[in-house]
């Protein structure tokens, strides 16, 4: 029998990642109760990473005296800082083999049919769009002849609104499909990667106290008073450090903070997290002030490879677009990071090309292959100097910024721009009740 103990895991990520040359894929097998006949089935358990996401563990459970089955999702990260919000809106059948892993904690919605899943009434599921209608019409029917005998009327309306759900699966209309999740650990393919997804939209919000009750982040009884600050001139002094887990292998590991002042800008936090087990590196950047009163877009024309060496802060709000590319990365994507220009489109390429999870496996197709490695090539030749383009930043919270090695005078090849935030903008910001010269609630 295997003992998981300290001294077998450190150093190396319980979370595989899944491939055909891997030994030790395989699932780990625990012998347990069917819940419908109460006989003994079998549990696979697989803890594995998807790429381009986060840790999860695969569930699924057998019984070979009913056959009865049961599989689940479960998110094996961290809750994430603020909650997401996936819009699709189904157009073709082929939106119906996007793959989707929804939490157990989020809502799923269908507006067309007035349809709602709420959340924790579900196990997590991973799963395609086609599999989430399916797996809807499986629950409604399961009761149905329990109703037929206690409440014909509202039988027959549940079969009717169940034909009306499978339906939604010829796409003879187009339907929209909301996943929202206040933990953040849900996901919805975006086929095109790495352009955008003209079909799906993604925005972010902050929690409120009932959904952080849900999620278990405070109790019934917390206030909502904000805690007492440190005081802002030790920060500035000092490198604060504080005990967390490695976002790798899990082991413990410590996160060094530091209050920067970026000269022509403003105070930034930099965290930083070194774990000696495993030796997984990450910084991150949070911004020190508050919320400026208009977005700022950044706008470079990169003519030069040594526009490579400018500093970059890309706050945890900012997307990204290269028009020429027809690229563009969503605001949450890599998060807020303090670098280089070559070291941020680095990053772009290992998130959108290296660690793909739709470039390997069955997700895999070779016309998607040629597209990402096209790109892939692209990004290169834009850090060797050998391609023009315009790199832009947009923030909405205008806390990012890019260097400007003319300062203090002008920069020829770098616009700024200021403008209003959008009623949407200001949601994703949380900042609701913020009003602003020229912002108006879109209805």
């Amino acid at each position: 029998m295997s003992v998981i103990s300290e001294e077998n895991v450190r150093g190396e990520n319980l979370f595989k990642d899944l491939s055909a040359d891997r030994d030790d894929c395989e699932p780990t097998e625990i012998e347990s109760m069917c819940m419908n006949c109460h006989q003994n089935g079998m549990t696979r358990l697989l803890l594995t990473k998807i790429p381009f996401f986060k840790e999860v563990i695969v569930s699924s459970f057998s019984c070979p005296h009913c056959c009865w089955a049961n599989t689940e999702i479960q998110s094996a990260g961290r809750i994430q800082e603020q909650g997401v919000c996936y819009t699709l809106t189904v157009k073709t059948k082929q939106d119906l083999n996007r793959e989707v892993v929804k939490a157990d904690s989020a809502t799923t919605r269908i507006p067309e049919l007035d349809f709602e899943i709420p959340p924790f009434t579900q196990k997590g599921a991973l799963s395609t769009i086609e599999g989430l209608l399916d797996r809807a019409a499986a629950g409604l029917e399961q009761d149905q002849p329990v109703r037929r005998a206690a409440a014909p009327e509202v039988a027959d309306k549940i079969d009717e609104f169940i034909r009306k759900l499978k339906k939604l699966k010829d796409v003879e209309d187009e339907f929209t499909l909301v996943i929202e999740d206040p933990s953040g650990n849900s996901f919805v393919e975006n086929p095109a990667a790495p352009l955008k997804d003209e079909a799906l939209t993604v925005s972010w919000f902050k929690r409120s106290v009932q959904q952080d009750i849900q999620l278990g982040l405070r109790a019934d009884e917390d206030e909502e008073e904000e805690p007492v600050g440190n005081d802002i001139d030790t920060m500035r002094d000092e490198v604060l450090a504080f005990n967390t887990n490695c976002p790798e292998c899990n082991a413990p590991a410590s996160t060094n903070m530091k209050l920067v002042q970026i000269p022509h800008f403003k105070e930034v936090i930099i965290m930083a997290t070194t774990c000696d087990s495993c030796g997984h590196r990450t910084n991150e950047v949070k911004s020190g002030g508050a919320t400026e009163e208009m977005g700022t877009k950044i706008t470079l024309r990169i003519t030069d490879v040594s526009d490579m060496t400018r500093d970059v802060l890309k706050s945890e709000t900012c997307g990204i677009l290269i028009p020429e590319l027809e690229f563009e990365l969503g605001m949450a994507a890599v998060g807020g990071k303090f670098t280089t220009l070559e070291g941020l489109l680095k990053d772009i390429k290992d998130l959108t090309v290296s660690r793909n999870p739709f470039v390997c496996g069955d997700s895999s197709t070779s016309d998607r292959l040629e597209k990402l490695h096209a790109f892939g090539e692209k990004l290169d030749k834009i850090i060797d100097g050998e391609m023009v383009v315009n790199f832009v930043l947009d923030d909405p919270a205008g806390n990012s910024y890019l260097q400007n090695v003319y300062a203090p005078d002008p920069d020829p090849e770098m616009t700024t721009e200021k403008y209003v935030r959008s009623f949407q903008q200001n949601e994703d910001l949380g900042l609701n009740d913020m009003k602003t010269e020229g912002y108006q609630e879109e209805k």
